[in-house]
């Protein structure tokens, strides 16, 4: 199998969206996934400096990878923390705010989840499977407040964030994952734990996951400042029609 890595660039007025696409789901150009194609080949020769070229453009590039997923990240590069130094909170709106080690997230019942992934931009992989703790269950562990109504999601990366409905963080099938395709989950992957939202585009499932926080209400994520929906249902939402994941 093969993917691509893709670090995107993070300045809206240089025309960066999540996956290379423009807001609403509307795909890139062909012209311009040629381009992309092409120096993204120059870019298993050429690695850092096609790399640059390309991020000075505004534009998002291709490189080799694993699995069938492409790669993204709105920093330029992928952050990387060990499974021991690995931290996640869960605060806000709870009466007992937690910090959990991987270790912890591990020692707790695992829910496994085998749904297609799907990109808002077009590209699906099927029947991946995950494997980590219903963030329900962590959102009853820290005693979240019934009076709350939304999730936050905040990365290590420094920049990205998420949020989600109460009602949509407390389905079975929204899950903090620390294993993909049965392996602990890598740096290129968000790991060492991530969020994994089945029913709803990839942008939605924030990698590199530091912070949880229970919150009043939805408070748009990074895409969807930038124009995405923010609740992203595959099919059902960002002008797509794309198969529903779950």
């Amino acid at each position: 199998m093969s993917s691509s890595v893709v670090p995107v660039p993070s300045d809206p007025a240089r025309g960066a969206v999540p996956d290379g696409a423009r807001p609403a789901g509307t795909p890139v150009g062909r012209r311009v996934v040629v381009a992309m194609l092409g120096l993204g080949g120059a870019g298993v020769l050429w690695g850092a400096r096609v790399q640059q070229f390309l991020t000075r453009l505004g534009t998002p590039s291709f490189l080799p990878g694993s699995d069938r997923f492409r790669i993204y990240s709105v920093v330029g590069s992928l952050p990387e923390r060990s499974a021991a130094d690995y931290r996640l909170r869960v605060t806000g709106l709870v009466r007992r705010p937690l910090e959990l080690t991987l270790a912890d997230l591990q020692a707790l019942p695992p829910t496994r989840v085998v749904r297609d992934f799907q990109c808002v931009t077009g590209w699906r992989v099927p029947s991946v499977p995950w494997t980590g703790v219903r963030l329900a269950d962590l959102l009853d562990s820290a005693g979240a407040d019934q009076r709350a109504h939304a999730v936050s999601f905040r990365s290590f990366d420094g920049a990205y964030t998420e949020s989600l409905t109460m009602d949509q963080a407390r389905r079975d099938d929204v899950i903090v994952a620390y294993q993909l395709q049965d392996k602990p989950i890598g740096a290129e992957h968000g790991g060492p734990a991530r969020l994994y939202v089945a029913p709803m585009y990839g942008y939605k499932s924030c990698k590199w996951l530091e912070e949880i926080r229970v919150v009043p209400s939805v408070v748009p994520g990074y895409w969807e400042v930038r124009g995405y929906d923010v609740d992203a249902w595959v099919g059902r939402s960002n002008g797509r029609g794309d198969r529903p994941t779950s």
